[in-house]
Order: C-alpha cells, then sequence, then structure tokens
C-alpha cells in the first residue's frame, strides 16, 4: 500500500526516475567522474552531496535507502534546476528514489557536465529547504600525475615561547595547478584522518601536532604534512565567526511562492567582538554590503547568499537562501482615504482661529501613489502637508487618493466652521509701591501703591488689590499711612472675562520721626506680575 501510495504521488509531481536527457549508466562502462548524492529521513537537507566537480561526462548516484539512514520509506528527489539565473541549465536530471521502489532507493544516471555552477533541490512539496550547489571547474583526469601542494597555517595570541595561549586555529589549504581539489583530510594528534572542511580550534592545553594531506580529481595524494605546537592555559582571542540568520517576509500562496513580493532580513550576532559587517550575494553576483532588508519583485527563483565578519575577523560559513516570487493578481481595489480636522473649538463646535485637516491614504495593494485635496469648490492639488483654513465662516475639504495601478478612491469630504479666535489671554498687571526708605527698606511715614494694567486683545474690564481678607476695586493709587506690615495682592480682569493669576508682595510702613528722618535713602519698592 504504501509503495502505491508513493508511485501516485510521484505521477502528480511529474517526476521520473531516470529523466529522457540523462542517460542511464550502462553495465560495465565507467563514466571520468562518479557524484554522490544520498538523502535520509530529513526534509531540511541532503545527507550528503559534492561540491565541487570536473567537466566532462559523470555517472550520477542517488541513494535514498535503509543503507543512507532512511527508515521511514519516503520519497526524495534529486533535480537539477534549469531556470534560476546565474546556473548551468544543460543538464535536465530529475530523479525521484524511495526505499521502497525497484532499485531499494539508489539510482544512476549518466550525464554531461560543463564548467560553470550547478544548482539542485528537492522537488517534493514541503521539501524546499533541501537544496544546495556545486561547480564544475577546468582540469581534472588527463595526465595529471603531480599531487595537490598543501599547507598548513596556526593561528592564535602566541607568548614569548611562541606557544599558544588559550586555543590554537588549525587552517589547511590545498592548491593543484592541473586538476582540481577532490578533498583535504587532517588529523590532531593520530586520532585518525577526517575531512577538512574549515578550520579546526585545540583548546586542550599540551603539546599537539597537526598532519594533513590532499587529494585531488586524478586521483594523486599529497604527502603527509606535519607541524607541532603547544596551547597554555590563559584566555584565547575570539576565533568564534558570527552567527547569521535569514527571515523571509511576504505574502505566499499555498504552494509557498511569494505573491508579488518577497522580502529577506539578515540578522547577525557575535557574543565576544562583536559584529563588524554583514554581506549578501544575488545568484553569482558580486558581495554587496547589507544595510537593509533585500526585496525581490521579479516573478521567478531567487537565491540570496550571506554571510557576516566580526571585529575579530572571523567570516561565517556562507549561508543560503532560495525562494521564489510569483506574479500578484491585478489591484483593482482603490486606496482607502480618512480626514480628521483639528483646532481650538468654542461651545458650538465651530474652530477658532484655524482648522487643520489632515488626510490619511492607505493602499494593500499597488501602494498609494497620489493623495489630493480641494477646498470649498476649487481646483484639486496635491497634499503633501495638513490644510490649514482661516478664514472665518463655513468650509468643506474634498480628499481622494490614486494608487500606482491607477485605481482612484471615492471622493471624500468634511465640513467644519472657523470663528474668530476668542481672547483667552488674561491681563499683565504690574504694582509699584513708593515712598520714603530708610536702610531695612522700611517706608518711612507712608507708602503709595499705585497698580497698572495691559491686554493686547480685549480691554481692561477691573483692577482689584488686597491688603487685608477683602478684595477692592482700584480705580487710582492708594495711599498707606498707618504703620505695619502689610501683604499687598493684585489681580485684573478683560472684557473677555480672563483674570489674571494673583500676584503678592510684603513691604513695612513705619512712623517718621527725627531719628528716623535722617536714615532715608531709598525712593520705592516695586514689583509685577503677568
Amino acid at each position: 500500500m504504501i509503495r502505491s501510495l508513493l508511485a501516485t504521488t510521484a505521477v502528480v509531481l511529474g517526476l521520473v526516475a531516470v529523466p529522457a536527457s540523462a542517460t542511464p549508466a550502462a553495465p560495465g562502462a565507467a563514466a571520468a567522474q562518479t557524484l554522490t548524492w544520498t538523502a535520509d529521513n530529513d526534509i531540511n537537507r541532503y545527507k550528503t552531496a559534492p561540491s565541487t566537480a570536473a567537466p566532462g561526462e559523470t555517472t550520477i548516484v542517488f541513494e535514498n535507502s535503509e543503507a543512507t539512514g532512511n527508515t521511514t520509506g519516503m520519497s526524495h528527489t534529486l533535480t537539477f534546476d534549469t531556470s534560476t539565473a546565474g546556473y548551468n541549465h544543460d543538464v535536465n536530471l530529475n530523479i525521484v528514489a524511495s526505499p521502497l521502489d525497484s532499485n531499494g532507493g539508489r539510482h544512476e544516471a549518466t550525464v554531461t557536465l560543463t564548467p560553470g555552477k550547478y544548482r539542485y533541490f528537492c522537488a517534493i512539496p514541503g521539501h524546499g529547504q533541501m537544496f544546495g550547489e556545486f561547480t564544475v571547474t577546468e582540469g581534472g583526469g588527463g595526465d595529471d600525475t603531480t599531487p595537490p601542494t598543501v599547507t598548513v597555517e596556526i593561528t592564535g595570541s602566541q607568548n614569548g615561547d611562541g606557544d599558544y595561549v588559550g586555543a590554537a586555529t588549525v587552517a589547511v589549504a590545498a592548491e593543484d595547478t592541473q586538476s582540481d581539489i577532490e578533498s583535504v583530510e587532517y588529523q590532531i594528534d593520530d586520532t585518525g584522518f577526517q575531512e577538512y572542511t574549515a578550520p579546526v580550534q585545540v583548546t586542550a592545553v599540551g603539546d599537539h601536532t597537526v598532519q594533513y594531506r590532499a587529494t585531488d580529481t586524478a586521483g594523486n595524494t599529497s604527502e603527509v604534512g606535519s607541524e607541532a605546537f603547544t596551547v597554555v592555559e590563559g584566555e584565547p582571542d575570539d576565533t568564534t565567526p558570527p552567527t547569521v540568520t535569514a527571515d523571509v517576509a511576504g505574502e505566499q500562496n499555498e504552494d509557498g511562492a511569494y505573491v508579488g513580493r518577497a522580502e529577506v532580513t539578515l540578522t547577525a550576532t557575535d557574543d565576544a567582538s562583536g559584529v563588524e559587517s554583514v554581506e549578501y550575494q544575488l545568484h553569482d553576483g558580486e558581495w554587496t554590503e547589507y544595510t537593509a532588508p533585500v526585496a525581490f519583485t521579479t516573478p521567478g527563483e531567487h537565491m540570496l547568499h550571506h554571510r557576516a565578519t566580526d571585529g575579530a575577523g572571523n567570516t561565517s560559513d556562507m549561508g543560503m537562501v532560495s525562494l521564489t516570487v510569483v506574479a500578484a493578481p491585478p489591484d483593482t481595489t482603490p486606496p482607502t482615504v480618512t480626514a480628521e480636522v483639528t483646532g481650538q473649538r468654542d461651545e458650538d463646535g465651530a474652530y477658532e482661529g484655524t482648522a487643520t485637516v489632515t488626510v490619511t491614504a492607505e493602499d494593500a495593494g499597488s501602494g498609494v501613489d497620489t493623495v489630493e485635496t480641494a477646498v470649498d469648490g476649487g481646483e484639486w492639488s496635491a497634499y503633501d502637508e495638513p490644510v490649514v483654513v482661516s478664514a472665518p465662516g463655513e468650509h468643506t475639504v474634498r480628499f481622494r487618493a490614486t494608487d500606482e495601478a491607477g485605481n482612484v478612491s471615492e471622493e471624500g469630504s468634511v465640513a467644519f466652521t472657523v470663528v474668530e479666535a476668542a481672547d483667552r489671554t488674561p491681563p499683565t498687571v504690574a504694582a509699584l509701591v513708593t515712598g520714603d526708605q530708610n536702610a531695612r527698606w522700611e517706608f518711612v511715614g507712608g507708602a503709595k501703591v499705585t497698580l497698572t494694567a495691559e491686554d493686547e486683545e480685549s480691554e481692561v474690564e477691573s483692577v482689584e488689590y488686597a491688603l487685608g481678607a477683602e478684595w477692592l476695586a482700584y480705580g487710582e493709587p492708594v495711599m498707606v499711612t498707618e504703620p505695619g506690615r502689610y501683604t499687598l495682592r493684585w489681580r485684573a480682569t478683560d472684557a473677555a472675562g480672563n483674570t489674571s493669576e494673583e500676584a503678592s508682595g510684603v513691604f513695612t510702613v513705619v512712623a517718621r520721626t527725627a531719628k528716623s528722618t535722617g536714615d532715608i535713602w531709598s525712593p520705592r519698592w516695586a514689583s509685577a506680575a503677568g
């Protein structure tokens, strides 16, 4: 039953075990090279895949079997991309394999590779993270009998004896002038050779030895190289590259394609020396500094590579995002437009002095192109800032918006009334106390209180003062002759009913005597309030 269902799935997808352009390998015939892909229960990556190859006739092996770790009977495909820009499109390979098929999940095909870069992926729905690429370069095979040249570089913070403090980083490099490098291997302290893919950090304190070798695509293996070094205790330098993540945002259809637009946001973190730079590459283009999310609007498949470098110079492994954009359906919906009127209003709801009309337009489809307003039956004009109306009377402001697809909203309007601005500012009041004063600032024999008030908008209606608890109307200067300490308060009200805040001051009157007369030196005391 399971095998039947898998077969049905293959038919729906249009997949074939060996496509017409990929020739099955003939018994006993051997191609110039063999490239092998394997898969297991994971739907997010191929278990193994090549990264480089030589041009020419090639045997492609795709195995998705119990032997490679597939214990569920799940199908995977090995499909070569024939449409995404930046890749070779000359091989039409599309193999579906399952542990339950007639080959037990192992399939072969013979193709001819040309120099360049190929992209491959799994076409099963839901397996969209299973993709990758490999590069075919000139060289390989032929009369090449010279092994690669291999070097090792050991870096890290060193003390005066040349020992590495805290950690040592081992980097192996291989070159071959005739063929391509097939593999690079290393071992630390005779623990067994293993594939080299990235610099290796050694933190164990003590003496160490790294051994290394490389093999080219012609089968030549270099002699084993060796380098000794010592790690001592201490705080190591930052040798850990940043972590980079990519988030793709946008509206997706049922197939996972992004409708009209996709936006890729890159985020890099580094807990040690901090992120120095983030870069991205579109297809096989130039590396570009990342400063803002990258938008894709052109229909088709797209590939974005990314990497980051920290303050210590460590660069992350290259990451990759693959996505598909399809054309959005035509936008036939006009924008939504609203208007708001603001300002100081009186008790009848009229706007005092000025009214400000703010227009807001939104469009979820193609976006807003233009917004227009018209005041009191006038001509339409472009709206780029709030409309301010100050002429007294009744007014109407009309508004509309047009989106990038040419859809025009229905006309909207707001009606309102503007009246003369009411006076809301109280008068300004000043108090002046004059008379003869002694050295203690006391008024000798009496003091004269003079109040003045001004109002720029309305007239001054009344001025009041108090020398005790009771407020009295002020008409002319007030003479205070009775000795004592006085607290003077004063205020004013304008014709619009605005009353100033109460202000106050303290002064003292003393009796005039022959002794005090000789001590007089200052003519007055004054205070003012707004």
